[in-house]
């Protein structure tokens, strides 16, 4: 069986743009990697039902987002003055996106129109005291997405904060929660556990995950549990960045970007608890990202320095991984999308 997926990208050395490749199942081995389109540093994408694509964008100095529809042509652009985004989701039941811009510490939100265009109709500014870190020098969004019950949940590296928002039918956003990590956190994305009550949020700074609480009558987090995704004797740098759940809710995967390794956690306690039950390399260095395939037999993770992504086949029982292609060529990989 043949799974196709996306890869967003920098344009900074070799990469064009957005490109496609294929898994194929049966021979565990990717192939055929195509530029589909050529867009300046599509670092993070997101797919509707309609299979029309929305990308982070940057155009004449102005950062936003891009549309286009399922054929890869180009749709419009939504930009304002200023750096892009570096998160971008889909809202499917409102026919909203929702971007993350880290250096303006803002949340933009848009319309998704019947042709599958955006347009701008709500933006949202943090101005929360800022973290403790070198790199927390102001707030800096970098995730926004849907909690289960369709919140929307946004990461904020600078404030060491997660925000809960209620989101009205025309996309105006009004704060619900707000849920602060551990000084120094630094939360850059988060997972839920397939039954919507716990939240796991990898913190970049401090390379942990916290477990967290969901409470949906409120929409508020309450802490459980944090653990580091490095060794215990690890002193250099390491940076955290992906993160993903089994589809059973039974394991957790993270990704450390200078350790240059993926992290597996058991999760037990119905959710409760995670476990380090692995680390393993990811042959490269610097994997900004990685994805589990819709069979969940294999997880495919991009190694941003080093232009490869490394191919795993996962024990569904047991949550661990096996490496079994590690120099496929991918320019400048930050994003897979399947």
């Amino acid at each position: 069986m043949t799974t196709k997926m996306l890869l967003g990208t920098y344009t900074r050395r070799k990469s064009e743009g957005v490109y496609s490749l294929e898994l194929d199942t049966d021979k565990k081995v990717l192939s055929n990697l195509t530029l589909v389109t050529k867009e300046d540093s599509p670092t993070y994408l997101a797919v509707s039902d309609k299979k029309n694509l929305y990308t982070v964008t940057s155009i004449d100095g102005q950062g936003g987002a891009a549309a286009y529809n399922s054929q890869y042509e180009f749709l419009n652009a939504v930009t304002e003055e200023g750096a892009p985004l570096c998160y971008i989701a889909v809202d499917e039941k409102r026919q909203l996106a929702y971007g993350s811009n880290y250096h303006k510490g803002e949340v933009n939100v848009y319309k998704i129109n019947a042709d599958g265009s955006l347009s701008a109709t709500d933006a949202v500014f943090h101005q929360e005291e800022t973290g403790p870190h070198a790199n927390q020098d102001k707030p800096h969004v970098h995730y926004t997405d849907l909690t289960p019950d369709g919140r929307l949940i946004v990461c904020d590296l600078g404030t060491d904060g997660v925000y809960t928002y209620d989101v009205s039918d025309e996309g105006k956003l009004t704060r619900t929660a707000l849920f602060l990590t551990a000084p120094g956190t630094g939360p850059r994305h988060l997972v839920f556990h397939p039954d919507g009550k716990h939240a796991y949020i990898f913190g970049e700074l401090a390379n942990t995950v916290t477990v967290a609480a969901y409470d949906a009558t409120t929409g508020t987090l309450t802490h459980v549990q944090t653990i580091s995704t490095l060794p215990s004797d690890f002193t250099e740098f390491s940076g955290g960045a992906a993160i993903r759940i089994s589809n059973d809710g039974r394991f957790l995967y993270a990704s450390n970007r200078g350790h240059n390794s993926l992290a597996v956690f058991a999760v037990t306690e119905a959710g409760a608890q995670v476990e380090l039950i692995q680390l393993i390399s990811t042959e490269g260095d610097h994997p900004r990202d990685f994805a589990l395939d819709p069979s969940e037999q294999f997880i495919v993770c991009a190694n941003q320095n080093t232009d490869n992504l490394s191919l795993y086949e996962r024990d569904a029982e047991q949550g661990t991984l096996t490496l079994v292609q590690k120099d496929f060529y991918a320019p400048e990989t930050v994003c897979v999308l399947f």
